[in-house]
């Protein structure tokens, strides 16, 4: 058993040290300014970048503008990238950054304009733009479709109600699947004030969708359980499950 156990830790040294290796060639070759590399990066981070940022602004026009400003920056910013972190993190951290500072525009701004298009259009548009490639298995059939997209849908709507820095913190964590040093480079925060960011989001995300699970978990199939973790999206892994905590 130690000697697997040993095999595996040696497995993911060697698979770290080699991803490790790609990205340095990446580096090496955005910095020398070339066009593919850049086209492999946007091809590789835009559509986690653009859901993180989504995510932040709860707009699909203004994500697409702030992705592209954070696409702008990170080369730009590339010379001055030297490895202290994985590029990924980099990235991210640029993408928090914008975000927040458009979500801070809107608030002052925007929110005093009124617009004349149809809500539904935009709440179309923004639903479509936002998970268009987190559909649920097309093996499924329709109800089953329509069924995890609702639920989907609930625990969107009611982590965007969550309170900052708490939602970014849960958006990092459950969502995008950061480790908690991951988060505190992104983010600029201690271990422990992450941990307790993510404890209070998912608090308060668990406590906006009890209601919800009371009234329509035994018709989705919702789980209510015992253990540490609260409510979140999951759609990258599980989409269609649940668990509210007690």
């Amino acid at each position: 058993m130690k000697a697997l156990a040993g095999a595996s830790a040696l497995g993911n040294l060697a698979s770290a040290i080699g991803i490790r290796g790609e990205e340095s060639s990446v580096v090496a070759e955005l910095k020398a300014g070339s066009e593919e590399a850049f086209s492999w990066l946007i091809a590789r981070y835009h559509q986690p970048v653009y859901s993180l940022v989504y995510r932040m602004v709860n707009d699909p026009a203004d994500a697409a503008d702030t992705v592209q400003d954070v696409f702008i920056k990170v080369f730009r910013g590339i010379k001055r990238f030297h490895g202290e972190s994985s590029l990924k993190t980099w990235i991210y951290r640029i993408a928090v950054h914008e975000a927040s500072n458009r979500r801070r525009w809107w608030s002052r701004h925007k929110g005093k304009e009124v617009t004349i298009e149809a809500e539904s259009l935009g709440q179309e548009e923004g639903f479509g733009l936002g998970y268009k490639d987190t559909l649920a298995d097309p093996s499924e059939s329709p109800f089953e479709c329509a069924m995890h997209e609702e639920v989907r849908a609930k625990v969107e709507a009611e982590l965007a109600q969550v309170n900052e820095p708490y939602r970014t913190t849960v958006i990092l964590r459950d969502i995008e699947d950061l480790s908690y040093e991951e988060i505190a480079e992104v983010t600029g925060a201690s271990l422990g004030t992450v941990k307790s960011r993510l404890m209070r989001g998912r608090q308060a995300l668990k406590k906006r969708l009890e209601q919800y699970v009371k009234e329509h978990g035994p018709e989705f199939g919702i789980t209510a359980g015992a253990g540490k973790k609260a409510a979140a999206p999951e759609h990258a892994r599980d989409a269609h499950r649940v668990e509210v905590v007690k």
